[in-house]
């Protein structure tokens, strides 16, 4: 739509905090596009970013009118996907915010599912953990996120919470292969290595390994859930995940998984939801019933 350019130009600037990177990703020139962003700016009588040696920022009236901007975007999603909808061809555009433990098996497999049946609908993951995915739901960059073990949950309207056990992934050869259920206690006498202490999986292993008198003394710490699964594999040492962040089958990677123990650490909740009071377009609503259904049918419902 013509009319809402402009401010797709706006939200492009926000989010890139470049004019020039910007310009380059919508294929117009950055002196263009500054001259269109100082044009809004007049009309709207107040400064909308502020010019910084490298980049730019939102100033307050902008961090006020971007939400604007962005709730007329989506409403007009909206409106396209429904009037899609009349004729028959399903058409939107479905932005999802989610924890790592998402992006490997899981969020693929749902989102080639859906599709499949409804070839018009793109997508933009984002890889957002804890506070971010949050975040990313109030700044209307995201329709639906997937939070393993939120910081907040002040604006998060909570479609469905699914319990997620942890599991320890360590090598084929390693010599707790063996047994079918992990202690910690066990788990912490080989080396391993964690996840930094922002993700939801570290925090669950802190309070149970507290609430053991156990201390964690990682051998590497990353911000990188895949970097830790080969690093696992490299060193033949013990890593962590969630159940939905490790495949059904490893096949030939030489890696395995097993459960720990419930008594020493009790599962962490994975929430799945969407911003308070928001009307989702026809293709969101319509994804994040196949989500709930799908959440529900394979894991345990809190």
């Amino acid at each position: 739509m013509k009319h809402l350019r402009p401010l797709q130009y706006l939200d492009a600037v926000a989010k890139a905090g470049s004019i020039r990177k910007a310009a380059e990703t919508l294929a117009i020139t950055s002196t263009a596009l500054n001259r269109r962003i100082l044009d809004m700016e007049e009309d709207l009588g107040a400064q909308i970013f502020e010019r910084l040696p490298r980049g730019v920022r939102l100033s307050t009236a902008g961090e006020i009118y971007i939400q604007h901007v962005r709730a007329q975007i989506n409403d007009m999603e909206r409106v396209k996907s429904r009037i899609a909808d009349l004729s028959g061809e399903r058409r939107g555009h479905i932005s999802i915010a989610c924890s790592q433990a998402l992006l490997p098996y899981f969020l693929p497999e749902q989102i080639s599912t859906y599709r499949h049946a409804h070839p018009a609908v793109t997508f933009n993951t984002l890889l957002r953990d804890r506070a971010a995915a949050e975040q990313a739901l109030t700044d209307l960059s995201a329709d639906l996120a997937l939070v393993f073990e939120p910081v907040r949950m002040m604006e998060f309207q909570i479609l469905l919470t699914i319990r997620q056990p942890m599991h320890a992934v360590m090598r084929h050869d390693h010599p707790l292969a063996g047994r079918k259920i992990l202690r910690l206690r066990e788990c912490l006498e080989y080396p391993v290595a964690l996840p930094t202490k922002k993700f939801g999986v570290r925090h669950l292993l802190e309070i149970a390994a507290r609430a053991a008198s156990h201390t964690l003394n990682p051998v590497m710490k990353s911000d990188s859930f895949e970097f830790l699964r080969h690093y696992a594999l490299v060193e033949n040492l013990l890593t962590f995940q969630i159940e939905i962040g490790i495949p059904s089958e490893f096949r030939d990677s030489g890696l395995i998984s097993r459960p720990l123990n419930f008594r020493d650490v009790p599962p962490g909740l994975l929430y799945f939801g969407q911003l308070s009071g928001r009307n989702l377009s026809v293709a969101a609503a319509r994804f994040s019933h196949q989500m709930t259904e799908t959440l529900a049918n394979r894991f345990d419902v809190a």
